[in-house]
């Protein structure tokens, strides 16, 4: 059996450094009244701010059916072990005495964390606690415990809305503003670890805009306050009693907690679960655009200055950003007023944008910038895409060869031997020099150029001449738009030598 271990709490350190302090300091005169509080304290206590918002957490249990296999695997013995006989004789009885219930079906319960945010039943958790679920249940403070039934979930927030039907107005909480949040803060977490129901932990908020590739829309808020399996779904609270998080995952060799928890933001949270309450799903805006990073040496190539915003690399045919004369290269820096970061910031700003919004969109075009209007629509459902039809065949040509890349047109034999698309227009890689740059970028054969210095290319002559044309212009680096077969672009540099 495992011991249970009592860690000193950081106060009670404190506190025992204070009074040894004391002890040995010798007697001074001292003033009667409040000490002023010192700078990063913690608060005295978070009783008053639980006992407001403990009655609002519930516990989520959820049971379902599962299939179960009563087969014994057999051991693994050396070949001509003297037990080989026996041990197959006694798996096999074994086995057939229990082909019956093999496949019977069996009850499996899990639990998880919630938290009230109407008086008449709404409950916010994890998209993960009730996956799959056959009944769940919320159980309450007070020792009741009612059905919920699922209004809508969000797998790409891992979020879920539940609701129940009380008797009497329930107790709940309201969301925060987790934008406010700075490092440091404090942070109060309520939820039920192991099962273990109405536990509080408190800490800090350690990060904030955590990326741990859970989803499309990561922004996690990183804290140590304590938590533990069985947490999941339940509320992050600031010292106000709002919630700023729900809490969603933790990074745990041991699976228990070492300090290092995520929780969704409010600011995300909230959009999402209106949505749900409103549509039972998540109605996310769209521009139609494939973009990727703009890294240092991209952005001294496309001319604006520090790296910053979202690489257009393709404007989906009469999608809205098409619509709105963004082309591939464009390099999105504001969005509906909002200074774009980096390309998880334009996904998450769009997303979060309601459709049929008209906004303006700056971009910064071969060096300058420019405000164009955009109509966002409502994300697609992903399908897959229909046949392409063919194209004429271009003439052939000499292959030719700049900065270690050996090129071809792209002509239908072409088109059969790396398998591209037929609307992929530019001109194919067929051989790269394994000591050049653009091996080391991780150019291959099959590739196609579509761009080169912002201008489309179709011919390998296209290519030697934009090369030629950036040399004059003393580019240090030629910005190549690349296509693979399917037609997903990202935009690379390479260098252009002497």
């Amino acid at each position: 059996m495992s011991q249970l271990r009592r860690p000193f709490s950081v106060r009670s350190i404190l506190v025992r450094v204070a009074l040894a302090a004391c002890l040995l300091a010798p007697a001074l005169p001292h003033a009667v009244g409040p000490a002023a509080a010192a700078p990063g304290k913690g608060p005295d206590s978070v009783a008053d701010v639980a006992a407001k918002v403990m009655d609002a957490v519930v516990n989520i249990s959820t049971s379902q059916n599962v299939t179960a296999s009563r087969r014994v695997p057999v051991p693994q013995l050396p070949p001509g072990s003297p037990f080989e006989d026996f041990f197959d004789e006694f798996f096999k009885h074994r086995q057939e005495d229990g082909d019956d219930d093999a496949n019977k079906a069996r009850r499996v319960s899990s639990l998880g964390s919630g938290f009230v945010v109407s008086a008449d039943g709404l409950i916010v958790t994890n998209n993960h606690v009730i996956a799959d679920a056959d009944e769940i249940y919320a159980n309450f403070n007070d020792g009741t415990k009612l059905k919920a039934e699922l209004v809508g979930r969000d797998t790409k927030t891992d979020l879920a809305l539940l609701r129940v039907r009380p008797d009497k107005a329930l107790t709940f909480v309201s969301f925060g503003n987790s934008d406010v949040l700075r490092v440091g803060d404090w942070v109060m977490a309520i939820g039920n670890p192991f099962g273990l129901g109405g536990t509080l932990t408190v800490g800090v908020v350690s990060a904030l805009s955590r990326d741990i590739n859970s989803g499309p829309y990561d922004n996690f808020i990183q804290t140590d306050a304590a938590i533990n399996r069985g947490n999941s779904g339940g509320p992050l609270f600031n010292m106000d009693g709002q919630v700023i998080g729900i809490n969603t995952a933790i990074i745990s060799p041991s699976g228990g907690s070492i300090g290092i928890g995520f929780a969704v933001p409010s600011a995300t949270a909230r959009l999402v679960i209106d949505q749900l309450e409103k549509f039972k799903e998540v109605r996310r805006g769209w521009i139609g655009v494939r973009i990727q990073e703009v890294t240092d040496d991209l952005a001294e190539s496309l001319g604006i200055g520090k790296a910053r915003g979202a690489l257009v690399g393709v404007a989906t045919e009469n999608g809205p950003a098409a619509q709105a004369g963004i082309k591939a290269g464009d390099v999105i820096v504001t969005f509906d007023g909002r200074a774009i970061k980096d390309v998880r910031d334009l996904s998450r700003t769009v997303a979060d944008t309601t459709a049929d919004k008209v906004v303006d969109v700056v971009v910064v075009r071969k060096g300058k910038e420019e405000t164009l209007k955009l109509k966002v629509a409502r994300m697609p459902e992903e399908k897959p895409e229909g046949e392409e039809t063919a194209a004429d065949d271009k003439p052939k040509a000499e292959p030719k060869v700049t900065l270690g890349i050996e090129m071809s047109p792209v002509t239908e034999e072409m088109r059969r031997r790396y398998n591209l698309k037929s609307r992929i227009t530019g001109v194919v890689i067929t051989r790269v020099d394994s000591a050049s740059a653009a091996a080391d970028k991780g150019l291959k054969p099959g590739q196609v150029i579509v761009q080169v210095g912002q201008e489309p290319v179709a011919t390998p002559a296209d290519v030697e001449k934009q090369v030629n044309a950036l040399r004059r212009q003393k580019k240090k680096s030629a910005l190549l738009l690349i296509s693979d077969g399917e037609g997903q672009q990202e935009f690379i540099t390479l260098p252009l030598g002497n």
